[in-house]
């Protein structure tokens, strides 16, 4: 009988195994953070706020690009806005060039550069030509908008919504520390978040034999010099990815296992409802295998 099945109180292996079935968290485990990070957003628009206002001069403008023009001639940060205005992040803010196709047939390109620090009149015009032709120029001139800082915040919040997929996996993570944080103070333990060797050999010099040089750990609890591993992963949809990951922490439970270190894989999610035959076969391959709901109930101090 397992460690876990004992530790429970539960009849049978199996038993214990149709109960982290049953109380997956198939609803998933959205927080309200979940949605927008709002801190991001509006430190992303802040340094832009002025030029941001500068530009609302032109709604309603009919000459948006002589108008333009001499804007950014008089204020020539005003071009630093743009991309942000077309939802584009440059990763080298020192090379902001924009090529455009301007004749299918011979592919001959028009160029934009909007890194130039103080643009020359002609250097002006073409980006306020860019201005013009992406689509901006007719957004501004026929009002469909009524300041550009408001604007800016709903780009900077569609971007956001690419950060989803990764704020998904937080989600669990805060979940999941919540509950080590609340065992480590009650039982005066201690932990690290997303740690490799140095950091364990830092914290509590302890020497970690690792499988590889970039192996980090979702959280370690240090029990009186006994490490516990944890890894932590939400699925709320299946797919080859489950049964890599659960053949993979087979390997890793006995790797650690062979160094006198616990390890406790804390998986969810209604991904699992597809994939239960390499769920299956981790678990009867470790020790521990973990459900937030087994976690509401208090199983963590008992393992610890």
């Amino acid at each position: 009988m397992k460690k876990l099945t004992t530790l429970l109180n539960i009849e049978s292996d199996d038993a214990l195994f149709n109960y982290i079935i049953a109380t997956l968290k198939t609803k998933g485990i959205t927080q309200w953070d979940y949605f927008v990070k709002w801190e991001k957003v509006h430190n992303n628009i802040k340094p832009y706020e002025i030029e941001l206002n500068i530009l609302n001069v032109l709604i309603g403008k009919e000459n948006i690009k002589e108008d333009l023009t001499n804007l950014i001639l008089q204020y020539p940060k005003v071009v630093n806005v743009i991309p942000l205005l077309l939802a584009i992040r440059f990763r080298n803010k020192k090379e902001q060039k924009i090529n455009i196709v301007s004749n299918l047939k011979t592919f001959e390109y028009d160029h934009f550069d909007l890194s130039i620090k103080v643009p020359n009149k002609a250097e002006a015009e073409s980006i306020a030509t860019f201005f013009v032709n992406c689509g901006l120029g007719a957004l501004v001139r026929d009002k469909k908008i009524k300041n550009l800082v408001d604007y800016a915040t709903g780009v900077e919040v569609g971007l956001d919504s690419n950060g989803r997929k990764n704020r998904g996996g937080h989600q669990m993570e805060n979940a999941v520390e919540f509950y080590i944080n609340e065992v480590c103070e009650e039982l005066n333990l201690s932990y690290i978040k997303e740690a490799n060797a140095s950091a364990i050999k830092n914290a509590w010099n302890i020497d970690l034999v690792v499988d590889k040089s970039s192996r980090r750990l979702d959280y370690v609890i240090n029990n009186n010099g006994k490490l516990v591993f944890f890894e932590v992963n939400f699925y709320n949809g299946g797919g080859s990815k489950l049964k890599s990951t659960a053949t993979e922490y087979v390997k890793m439970n006995e790797y650690w296992n062979n160094q006198n270190i616990d390890f406790v894989w804390i998986t969810d999610g209604a991904g699992w409802l597809s994939a239960i035959l390499p769920l299956r076969e981790y678990f009867d391959k470790a020790d521990y295998l973990l459900n937030l709901e087994m976690l509401s109930k208090g199983i963590l101090k008992k393992i610890i």
